[in-house]
């Protein structure tokens, strides 16, 4: 049984979401404040989580920047709820680290069609990932840039490979210790800092000013994709 937290102040809301979940089989728990939202999804480790972005006592983009700084629940997967439906808003959301992004007031049915969706099983990775001028090829462990193979190292590759999977997600430096270097490691956020310059000095056209990966002061870095160049004539 998959088990979702809900964290939304609509009491209403709350109940009419509890309802229909657990009828669908799903087992939910949650809060109506965002107080304890963090330390709440940490120990009940849910499958899912639903977050409404306006609460009373704290902002949902807050915690769920927070959800995705913490080790234990960086990967789980978050649906805001919210009644902010602007682009911007949409577009902040997401790239703060959402799954998916649902505007109320929504149907039930889609909502729970929408986070069905976040437990299929994962297709299979695509052994080539491709950028605008940049091919990585998981296969063989080699990436090229124009069709010539970059030098980069064991540790560079995964680096790139991790951002490069999931383009426009902002990660942590934190989140990027813990997926690339794992939970032992030594290093600290500077090493991310490091690994990223080299990585923008062998792939960025002008590592001054990067396009494919970016940095977001105060929370981390992205994976930008680029367009394919077409030729002209």
């Amino acid at each position: 049984m998959k088990k979702i937290v809900l964290i939304e102040d609509d009491a209403d809301l709350f109940a009419l979401l509890k309802y229909n979940l657990e009828k669908e089989g799903f087992q939910l728990t949650g809060a109506q404040t965002g107080k304890g939202a963090i330390e709440l999804c940490r120990r009940e480790r849910p499958d899912l989580i639903l977050l409404d972005i306006m609460l009373p006592d704290s902002d949902g983009l807050d915690i769920c920047r927070g959800i995705r700084a913490h080790s234990e629940l960086a990967h789980t997967p978050v649906i805001f709820l919210t009644a902010r439906a602007s682009e911007t808003d949409r577009i902040v959301g997401l790239e703060l680290g959402a799954n998916d992004y649902v505007v109320k007031p929504f149907f039930i049915r889609e909502l729970i069609a929408r986070i069905k969706i976040q437990f299929r099983s994962p297709s299979k990775p695509a052994k080539v990932l491709k950028s605008g001028r940049l091919e990585l090829d998981r296969s063989s462990f080699q990436v090229c840039k124009d069709g010539e193979a970059l030098a980069l190292t064991a540790t560079e590759f995964r680096l790139l490979e991790f951002l490069m999977s999931r383009p426009g997600v902002v990660f942590s430096r934190e989140q990027l210790l813990d997926s690339v270097w794992g939970h032992d490691r030594v290093v600290t956020g500077r090493t991310v800092d490091v690994y990223i310059l080299r990585l923008r000095q062998k792939v960025e056209a002008d590592p001054a000013n990067p396009l494919i990966i970016r940095s977001l002061r105060g929370f981390g870095y992205s994976f930008q994709e680029q367009e394919h160049a077409v030729g002209r004539g």
